[in-house]
């Protein structure tokens, strides 16, 4: 029985959610992060913190100035920001590019454009913060790949943009799903990206 995983009521078999065409190759032995933006950071941060080789999530706030890097500030839509995560991660265990296809497949529908379901404005884009050339051309690479292969209705309308900074979150958002977990956005939302990700990538889970 083969695996799938829905992202805005569209079921789509694992199988044609392929892996990146290449990927980062690892630079040295510490651990590397990537940045990236799918909506609400509760969920994102839910589904990444679940998977074998990532360290630790941080969420907070890509695209824009120190000044107005508060969540109050950000949910204006006015600032420029992103709700991000920064995923540190261990490349021996778990590449850039399955961050990136867990990130397409499962953590958010990246179709939407500056939106994720009833979570509208700019705040909530479909965004990967690059840190490297290389960053870059892995995530354009994929996304020209996932658009070739028809899998999403509409095309990818995920943005490539470089990361100045990245400013962590007020305390009380960080591990918000693990904290909450029955607080009613986290169970409409993030629940089901949760099951999504053990339904689709048992074997990238963490072990308890």
């Amino acid at each position: 029985m083969s695996m799938t995983c829905s992202v805005s009521g569209m079921t789509i078999p694992r199988d044609r959610f392929p892996a990146p065409p290449h990927d980062l190759e690892p630079e040295g032995k510490g651990l590397q992060k990537a940045v990236l933006a799918g909506g609400c950071f509760w969920c994102v941060e839910a589904v990444f913190l679940t998977l074998n080789g990532v360290q630790r999530v941080t969420s907070g706030y890509a695209g824009g100035d120190a000044q107005t890097a508060n969540y109050d500030a950000v949910c204006t839509g006015q600032t420029g920001h992103a709700e991000a995560v920064e995923v540190e991660y261990d490349p021996a265990v778990i590449s850039y590019g399955e961050l990136l296809r867990v990130f397409f497949s499962v953590a958010h529908d990246p179709t939407q454009l500056n939106r994720q379901g009833n979570d509208r404005g700019p705040q909530y884009r479909s965004a990967v913060f690059y840190e490297t050339p290389e960053q870059r051309r892995v995530a354009e690479d994929y996304i020209r790949q996932i658009d070739q292969a028809g899998i999403f209705a509409g095309p990818v309308v995920t943005s490539l943009e470089p990361l100045r900074d990245f400013y962590a979150a007020e305390e009380y958002h960080q591990n918000f799903a693990g904290k909450h977990p029955r607080q009613p956005y986290i169970m409409a939302v993030a629940e089901p990206k949760l099951k999504k990700v053990r339904e689709v990538y048992p074997d990238r889970l963490k072990t308890v």
